[in-house]
């Protein structure tokens, strides 16, 4: 079974990687990007916000709304919060381009059908200015962050039907600028703030999970399907936000493998003329043991096509992501992009215990109903209610115990009207 997993990854990864290399061109990018050049790239603001902190979201190549099923939802939908198992701490570190670097954090909890999370990227780079006589005139930070807040909720849930959860991500952007320089070579005061600015925006998502040609038995829903819109806000000193709206699907054939479809459409809300080409991004996902995953995806996009690969360890309460990019933005060389990510788990809040003793409670109220003894079988079905009011196989059962006891109570009645 083990080199069965090990084969269907190198096929499958093998096919992302050729994608990007379709395109046809004179030049190495036209041949690297599939769509060759868009020509409105570039004119949206906050760089920051299209660039992932990392994780098992980024080794998928950002594939992974429909997914969602770790701390690195809070970037691609703000509906996962509410169906996470588990409550997680991230620390992440992407190197970008050149010296460009990228820091994340993120933490989110679940309490019932209700999500929270929050979470924070910074994105720096030295600003350096040079005179006409080589001389430094002018020195420190590009930056920008993002501050993200998250809540949802996740409707209609049960047993056999996983839900709809809904969810929103209040967003807060900022860049800082260093002062520059005029034509004279000397530092205009100010310069860096004028072009510095701050900016509200809101994601907006939702996600439900099914199952769908389920190869395999367990409880989890091997399907699942999303919509997103992102950074949905004003202006910033009069550049439009990078508004992006995402359909995306899942799919696990078996337990360990997982497919990840994304469709993006994004938007230029000040002129719907000059909006980006829409692009694709692909991903998938084997466990190939229960301590070690391997990731690979790729995005088929204009001028910025990318192949990324990926890893995880997992030892006890911690995993360590890491990923390798291969990005058209950047030149094609051995070693291109990195990132790191290690996400700590914090439990589940006695969510899995509970889960356990309901189906033990279930189970052994088919067991006293075999043996006749309905009174017990009643007591464990009612306890498993009490601790899961959504567990509908317990309910069912009382319901077909009370059926049962009427049609009793009706026999008795037709018997006593014979006498």
């Amino acid at each position: 079974m083990s080199s069965l997993k090990i084969t269907a990854f190198i096929a499958v990864f093998g096919l992302f990687s050729f994608f990007p290399m379709w395109a046809d061109g004179d030049n190495a990018h036209d041949r690297y990007s599939i769509y060759g050049i868009d020509n409105n790239a570039g004119l949206t603001a906050f760089p920051v916000l299209n660039i992932p902190m990392g994780g098992r979201s980024e080794g998928m190549a950002s594939a992974f709304a429909a997914i969602a099923d770790d701390v690195s939802f809070l970037e691609y939908n703000p509906a996962g919060s509410s169906m996470l198992e588990i409550s997680e701490l991230a620390f992440f570190h992407n190197n970008w381009i050149a010296d460009t670097k990228l820091e994340g954090i993120a933490y989110t909890t679940r309490f019932g059908n209700f999500g929270l999370a929050a979470g924070a990227k910074w994105l720096y780079t030295p600003f350096t200015e040079y005179n006409i006589d080589g001389e430094r005139v002018s020195s420190g930070y590009y930056s920008e962050g993002v501050a993200i807040f998250n809540t949802s909720y996740n409707f209609f849930s049960g047993y056999y039907f996983s839900g709809v959860s809904l969810g929103i991500s209040l967003k807060g952007a900022f860049r800082i600028m260093s002062d520059y320089t005029g034509e004279d070579d000397i530092i205009i005061a100010g310069s860096g703030l004028s072009q510095s600015t701050a900016m509200g925006m809101v994601d907006i998502g939702a996600l439900t999970r099914f199952n769908m040609l389920k190869l395999y038995s367990a409880r989890e829903k091997n399907a699942a399907a999303a919509l997103v819109i992102k950074n949905l806000g004003p202006p910033a000193l009069g550049e439009p936000l990078p508004t992006v709206m995402n359909a995306a699907i899942s799919y696990k054939p078996i337990r360990p493998l997982a497919f990840a479809l994304d469709f993006f459409i994004p938007v230029n809300i000040m002129d719907i003329s000059l909006s980006e080409k829409p692009y694709v991004a692909a991903g998938v996902s084997l466990n190939v043991t229960n301590f070690f995953s391997m990731r690979a995806g790729t995005m088929i996009k204009a001028g910025s096509s990318r192949v990324t690969v990926g890893s995880a360890v997992y030892l006890e309460r911690i995993a360590v992501d890491v990923n390798y990019t291969l990005d058209s933005l950047t030149q094609l060389q051995p070693m291109n992009r990195v990132s790191l990510g290690v996400r700590l788990d914090l439990g589940d809040d006695g969510r899995k215990q509970v889960s356990n003793r309901v189906d033990q409670l279930y189970l052994l109220g088919l067991d006293a109903f075999s043996q006749r003894n309905f009174t017990d079988a009643r007591t464990c079905w009612e306890e498993a209610l009490q601790l899961d009011p959504r567990f509908e196989p317990a309910r069912e059962s009382l319901d077909m115990l009370n059926n049962r006891e009427n049609l009793y109570l009706q026999i008795e009645e037709l018997y006593r009207l014979d006498f």
